[in-house]
């Protein structure tokens, strides 16, 4: 679970693409809450917006399990 104080370990792995895909959707939650991922590159705020526009997670940063479920499914 992406905290405050492990955050920069996981943007550092998000960034070395060996985050999975679950560990990526927390990040992202945790960067949307934080408004962090505004603030950062625009890659992050690109990255959070479609996220949030294919429904895995909404603009308070909760994640839809459900959606990633059913994704992983596909």
């Amino acid at each position: 679970m992406v905290n405050s104080k492990n955050m920069m370990d996981y943007i550092m792995d998000y960034e070395c693409g060996t985050l999975n895909d679950k560990q990526t959707l927390e990040l992202f939650s945790h960067l949307i809450q934080s408004g962090m991922a505004w603030s950062l590159q625009g890659h992050y705020g690109r990255t959070a917006n479609s996220l949030m526009s294919e429904g895995f997670i909404d603009k308070n940063g909760k994640i839809d399990w459900e959606e990633f479920d059913y994704h992983k499914l596909l």
